[in-house]
Formats: C-alpha cells, structure tokens, sequence
C-alpha cells in the first residue's frame, strides 16, 4: 500500500472543500440564528434541496462533457404543468384524470424526447449547447403556459401528492428519493464505461476519438439523461405542490447551476464528482432557509447565488491551475 503524500491530502482537500465550507455554514447557522439547529429545519433543508438537487444532476452530467443545457428548468416546469394537466381534477383535461404513475411514464418520455431533441440538433448539426438549449428555454416554457393557458391547475391524484407526504421514519420519501438518484448516478459515473468515457470526452474529444470512444454517442446519452432528470424532478415539484402554477420552478436553473459549480464541477470539462453537487444543493437549501427564519427579502438569495457562483468560478480557475501539479 503506497504512503499517502501531502500532495493526496491536497488533492482531496480540493475535491471535498464544498463540504467544509457546507459544515462551517451550519455551524455558524446553528450558532447564530435561534431556532435553526433543531431536526425540523435539517428536515427542511433536505426536503427543499430535492428538486434543485436532481436538476444539479443533469446539469452536471452536461458540464462534465463540456457541453451546457439551459433548458432543465422549462423541462422541469412542462413535466410539472403535463402532470398537473393530466391529473388534476381543476384541469381542462380533468376527464382524463390518468393514474399518476402512468403519468409518470409519459413524463420521462416527455424529458427524454426534448433531450434527444436538443442532442440531435447540438450533435448532429454541430450548434452550439449555448443556443439550443437557450431556446428550448424559451420554447418549452411557452408551452406550458399555452396548455395551462395562463392558470394553475391543482388537486390531482391521491397517488401523486402521496409521494410527496409520506415520511420513512422521520426522513420525508421525497429526500429518500434524492439520495437514490444521487447513489444511482454516483455509480453510473464512476463504475461504468459510459461515465469513464464521459469524463474523457469532456476531458478533450479529440482523444477520446483517437482511443475509440464514441463521443457523439456519449454525448447524446447526456442530453436524453439530462432531460430525463430534469422531467423526473418536475414530476417530483407537481406532488410536492399539488399542482402545477404558470411560474413554477422559474430560477431553478440558475440554482441547480450554482450548486453544480460550488460542487466543484470544472466548467472546463472532465473534472467533477456529484458528492459535490449534493453538498452544493444542501448548502443553498440551508442558506434560503436561513434567510427565511431571518425574515429576509427573498431577493437577497440572488445575491448570495450570484456571489457564490462569482466564488465558485474563481475556485475553479485557481484548483484547474493548481490540480496538474498535484497529478505529477
């Protein structure tokens, strides 16, 4: 068994600093504001980190392949406004009222489909993430409005709005869901072939070509996983709020963004591990629930988003310097 070096404690330091800074937040949070270290608010925390924590997900399998997907926010509003619509007994589709599982398949379908969409079209055609997904934003936005027609629908199946409020103990179903989809993936990047060679293509596709690996493949696999993701979580979003609202989930995007970032993933490609990510979702879940307790304009929560993302970037640069040093 080799000696571990200071170079391996660096390096692991580096990985993992979003965890420090997570436990210093809620220490300091437990010690600062009354009321806040009592197991309700950790429940809480966890229970909102939910819907922008799964989006993290996606984002992050896209940012590790150097791609970006703009898009998993409007994914995850029209997976949430297609539940509703098909669901709630206050829709205009109220006769249907499907079962809220078959719902669920049409759902993922749904992510799938828009994912294949904008692989298709950023893969095959050669446009940039940047623009397609900018505009599968705008445009799957728009339709949801068009079938809600501007209202909220509300009141669906028993089925669905269960998922959202039954508890395993004391932990909510919804974190247990979370935690799942985190380990599932977790294993999906670091012990299958598809996840190696996601990190190698987002590492350079040049050689990842040269060895073999089927980079167009990989990433289309990205693009139909992340809509996927983002559509599981908008279905997750209608139980949670037993319906669908014209704004619903709107700045989710630029959470689940700064969680991927804090989390560590390298916006340069190839670099990042969703054990980050997690502990990125929690801690902006701690901080808004923290302004909450504190009575605090919500708009403050975009400043610390902001500023932390500023911070996050800046870490990048400074670890992207750093790392191949410590890989000698």
């Amino acid at each position: 068994m080799l000696p571990i070096t200071k170079k391996d404690i660096l390096r692991w330091v580096l990985d993992n600093i979003v965890w420090f800074i997570l436990l210093l937040v809620l220490i300091s949070f437990s010690a600062g504001i009354r009321g806040f270290a009592q197991w309700g608010i950790y429940r809480n925390i966890l229970y909102h980190a939910v819907f922008v924590g799964i989006l993290a997900i996606a984002e992050a399998l896209c940012i590790i392949s150097r791609e970006l997907d703009l898009s998993v926010e409007s994914v995850l509003g029209l997976a949430t406004v297609v539940t509703a619509y098909l669901t709630g007994s206050s829709s205009d589709a109220s006769g249907l009222l499907l079962n809220g599982f078959l719902t669920l398949g049409i759902v993922l379908l749904m992510g799938a489909l828009i994912g294949f969409f904008n692989g298709f079209l950023i893969v095959k055609l050669k446009i940039s993430s940047f623009i397609i997904t900018l505009s599968s934003y705008l445009i799957f936005r728009a339709v949801g409005l068009v079938i809600t027609k501007g209202h909220g629908i509300f009141k669906l199946r028993p089925e669905v709005v269960a998922v959202a409020r039954i508890n395993v103990g004391p932990v909510p179903l919804l974190v247990i869901i979370m935690v799942f989809v985190y380990t599932l993936f977790y294993f999906i990047l670091t012990r299958t072939q598809f996840g190696r060679h996601l990190y190698l293509v987002g590492d350079s596709r040049e050689a990842s070509f040269n060895a073999g690996i089927r980079v167009n493949k990989v990433l289309f696999g990205v693009f139909i996983l992340s809509g996927l993701l983002s559509a599981f979580a908008g279905w997750l979003l209608a139980a949670r709020t037993n319906g669908s609202s014209p704004g619903i989930g709107v700045g989710m995007l630029f959470e689940a963004f700064a969680a991927v970032v804090i989390g560590g993933v390298s916006l340069q490609g190839g670099v990042g591990n969703l054990t980050g990510v997690f502990a990125g979702a929690i801690l902006l879940s701690a901080i808004s629930t923290a302004i909450s307790i504190l009575g605090m304009p919500p708009f403050y929560m975009n400043i610390i988003r902001g500023g932390f993302i500023i911070f996050a970037v800046l870490v990048d640069a400074i670890i992207s310097r750093i790392r191949p040093r410590l890989m000698r």
